[in-house]
């Protein structure tokens, strides 16, 4: 690699899977402004907000991420059809907004607070705005094929979220990785050792891998991160190291 393609790049730490207070699995504590302050804490210098199957809470994360200088992807953790999680990425809260709307559209049931949790609408000041009344944790009725397609025509990044958990990972779900399906890349949880994923996970080839904390708590906050080389904390910049285009890269 030469000099040149080094020019103008940096390292970055980076978490592109975080909840808030909106997904009923996590908690209050999850609030837009406190998940932002606990991820500088946590020394992050770029994250995405990946509520399951909403992009509600993604603005007022972007805002209190503008607040403290943290940059913030709007995003979702979107079940499909076959119930398999997939990250969609973006960068503007329009394209994360778009992908909200085709979700919703096949997103059956309403939510039992008392069964599977609060779906809390906040704002960057800590007040509830709202509570989401779909069944967030539910399954689409969107296949794999086009959520990833719905992503990209989006102009998101599509990334196969944990796949080495058997809950909603794409190996359990579908015992492989469709070769014509096209991601942008996978995820490990934080279970596994970025450098050991590959080995223990054969299945994920050469596809580029990264690794987050899925964080419904704070204390969860950390406890995974991915180490980019890129030029800016940006979506097209993680997608240009996803492909390891000019120097860019996964590092760790």
């Amino acid at each position: 690699m030469t000099v040149a393609e080094h020019s103008g790049l940096r390292t970055f730490k980076a978490d592109l899977h975080l909840h808030t207070c909106l997904s009923p699995c996590g908690d209050w504590e999850m609030s837009p402004r406190d998940l932002i302050l606990r991820c500088r804490e946590a020394g992050l210098e770029l994250i995405a907000v990946c509520d399951h199957n909403s992009a509600e809470n993604a603005a007022a994360a972007m805002r209190a991420g503008q607040r403290t200088g943290l940059a913030v992807l709007p995003g979702m953790e979107v079940c499909t059809r076959e119930e398999v999680h997939i990250l969609a990425l973006f960068e503007e809260l329009d394209q994360a907004l778009a992908m909200q709307a085709f979700v919703y559209a096949g997103l059956p049931g309403e939510n039992q607070p008392e069964v599977f949790g609060y779906q809390v609408v906040a704002n960057e000041d800590n007040e509830v705005v709202s509570e989401n009344p779909r069944l967030l944790i539910g399954a689409t009725q969107h296949s794999l094929e086009q959520v990833v397609h719905r992503t990209h025509a989006l102009g998101g990044l599509s990334i196969s979220a944990h796949v080495d958990r058997p809950a909603n990972g794409i190996i359990n779900q579908l015992g492989f990785i469709p070769p014509d399906l096209a991601l942008d890349g996978v995820e490990v949880s934080y279970r596994v050792p970025l450098a050991q994923a590959r080995q223990r996970f054969p299945m994920i080839g050469a596809r580029a891998c990264i690794t987050s904390s899925d964080a419904h708590f704070l204390k969860e906050i950390g406890r995974a991160a991915t180490t980019f080389r890129m030029a800016a904390a940006s979506l097209r910049e993680v997608g240009r190291a996803l492909r390891a285009e000019q120097g860019r890269g996964v590092l760790s």
